[in-house]
Formats: C-alpha cells, sequence, structure tokens
C-alpha cells in the first residue's frame, strides 16, 4: 500500500489586480502552489497552509480570502527520491491573499516567485489538479 501524507496548500491572491502566484518548484520542475506537510503538534490545516504561505513567500500579511473554507482537496502522487518512497499526498487547499504583491520573497533562489493573472497561470500550470485549483478560484477573484 502507497503512505498517505496530509499536506496543506495554498493558493495566494492580490484580490485588487486579480493576480495569483505560484512558485517554482525544482523537484517537480512545475510551477505549483505553496504548503507542504504538517510540523509536530500541528493540526489545523489552514495554520499549516498560512504558515508555508509565509515561508515560501516572505508574505506575512497573509489571511484567508475571502474566507477560511477550504477549496479542494487533492490525492497527489509524489515521486520516489533518494531520501523517501513514492507516496501520496492528501492536499486540503485554501486560498490566501495579501495586500503587498510587491512584498514577495522567495526562501532561497532555486523557488522564484511568478504573480500572474488568471488566463496567464492557466499556461503557465503543468498539473492537472492545480489547473482544477485554479478553476475554483478564478471566480472569487472575478467578483
Amino acid at each position: 500500500m502507497t503512505p498517505l501524507h496530509f499536506t496543506a496548500s495554498a493558493l495566494i491572491v492580490h484580490p485588487d489586480s486579480g493576480r495569483v502566484l505560484l512558485r517554482w518548484h525544482q523537484r517537480h520542475q512545475s510551477w505549483l502552489l505553496v504548503g507542504g506537510h504538517a510540523d509536530p503538534d500541528e493540526h489545523d490545516p489552514l495554520a499549516i497552509a498560512l504558515r508555508e504561505g509565509r515561508q515560501e513567500t516572505g508574505l506575512r500579511d497573509l489571511a484567508p480570502w475571502p474566507d477560511a473554507k477550504s477549496r479542494h482537496v487533492v490525492i497527489v502522487p509524489v515521486p520516489a527520491n533518494s531520501r523517501e518512497e513514492a507516496h501520496e499526498h492528501a492536499d486540503l487547499r485554501f486560498v490566501l491573499a495579501t495586500k503587498v504583491p510587491g512584498a514577495a520573497q522567495p526562501e532561497n533562489p532555486g523557488a522564484p516567485l511568478c504573480w500572474l493573472l488568471p488566463d496567464e497561470a492557466r499556461k503557465t500550470i503543468t498539473e492537472a489538479n492545480i489547473q482544477d485549483t485554479l478553476s475554483r478560484v478564478e471566480p472569487l477573484l472575478a467578483r
């Protein structure tokens, strides 16, 4: 049986401009959402998504938007590497907003960030499950 890891992630948005923030993931060689595994003693998926978002973007003002509801749940296959066997992530996804998109800073040079309009993001994203998340968030940005 393939192990299942719980993760939480977020699509970060700047509501005033309608843009979304994507992060380059070296391991997957694609533009993805921010997010990751719970730290020890973390049990709140939204808190995990907020922590990961702040760590990966440097944005300190991130807040759930337009509310704290999860927007998507997906099971994502993760290939094996030198540190771990192949497994799956049960990923709970949120939308987080910032008022200061210019403050975004990648956590390291190998993880650049990119602000895009949804149409541009759709052309950039190669993962079908991320496309699906974007499709769920796009109507919220159009309000």
